[in-house]
């Protein structure tokens, strides 16, 4: 039988109200790719992402425009060359390891060696708001062993001092969301050194941090939306202490193990971070988080409503997935 696909959009609510320096959503919409083939089905999912020009009519067209190709049995290596990186190539790639697993009874996991998955600490995510509801927040979390707080704005100092009070003894990641002014970046810097925080994600705009390269960085800095890909790499080491590689920037697994084995030979820190998505989209990161220095995988954990089944979390851990879900 020939390979067939098909490809959904769909929305999963989130529980109250996810918040960064950009916007706020409440629902995660996501595109699910399914792929079957000699009776064996492929699943991938990703999410598109407005600040990157995707919307989820676009990146539906983008896959769309691939079926041909698509359905004739591309390989995942031939696809890094037929479609962008972005969150379109991450779906049909995901749902291609997923397939070539299922055909084969050999998980992806042993395909590429990873004989013995660990569950992984997450980080869970603060949103951006005033800085008693961040505490609010943090302190209802402060048991987990590492909190992503979503800061971003010309003031911070308030923000970052809350949620270190409220969560004293959590290990914590600042993410900017390129939020911060030039004018406060090494003022914020030295705050959070001194709150203890670990890394600050992207405090300045993608294309214009330039001046990462001339301060004194007291802590690591990481890459967010300066980095897609492996391509994009050498270009940051003179500004990023660790990068973060999300599937749905790379556009698959398959380029993401590229970059993440590059990175590592290039001195980064490496974060496996996340859009906001189902534990679908979640289980290749897990298997690519292996190892890692940071990770960010909790989208299922925002939701108010996850696929079934999903990925297992319990207190800060999250576990492989299972061959059910994907892999």
């Amino acid at each position: 039988m020939p390979r067939t696909l098909d490809i959904q959009m769909n929305s999963f609510p989130i529980a109250g109200t996810f918040t960064i320096s950009r916007g706020a959503k409440t629902e995660a919409e996501v595109i699910t790719c399914t792929l079957v083939e000699e009776g064996a089905r492929g699943l991938g999912e990703c999410v598109p992402y407005r600040r990157y020009g995707e919307t989820m009519e676009s990146v539906f067209a983008q896959i769309e425009a691939a079926r041909p190709l698509i359905e004739a049995g591309i390989s995942r290596r031939d696809l890094l060359s037929a479609m962008p990186p972005g969150a379109a190539r991450n779906a049909v790639d995901c749902a291609l390891w997923d397939l070539e697993a299922k055909q084969t009874g050999d998980s992806v996991a042993g395909r590429l060696g990873l004989a013995d998955l660990k569950p992984l600490t997450t980080a869970y995510t603060i949103s951006l708001g005033e800085p008693e509801v961040m505490a609010a927040q943090a302190r209802e979390h402060a048991g987990r062993a590492l909190l992503k707080v979503k800061v971003g704005t010309s003031d911070d100092e308030s923000r970052i001092r809350a949620v270190r009070a409220a969560a004293p003894e959590a290990e914590i990641i600042l993410d900017a969301n390129e939020g911060w002014p030039e004018a406060v970046l090494e003022r914020h810097l030295n705050i959070a050194a001194e709150a203890g925080v670990a890394l600050v994600e992207q405090p300045l705009p993608a294309g214009r941090d330039g001046l990462l390269a001339e301060i004194r960085r007291p802590l690591l800095v990481c890459a967010d939306e300066s980095v897609h890909h492996t391509g994009d790499l050498a270009s940051l080491a003179d500004r990023y202490d660790a990068i973060n590689i999300k599937l749905d920037k790379t556009g698959g697994l398959t380029e993401a193990l590229s970059m993440k084995a590059e990175a590592e030979r290039l001195g980064f820190s490496i974060m496996i971070g996340c859009m906001v998505g189902t534990s679908l989209a979640m289980a290749p990161a897990v298997l690519l988080a292996q190892n890692a220095d940071f990770v960010d995988l909790d989208g299922p954990l925002l939701l108010a409503r996850d696929r079934e089944p999903g990925l297992r979390y319990a207190a800060s851990l999250v576990f492989p997935p299972e061959s059910a879900l994907w892999g």
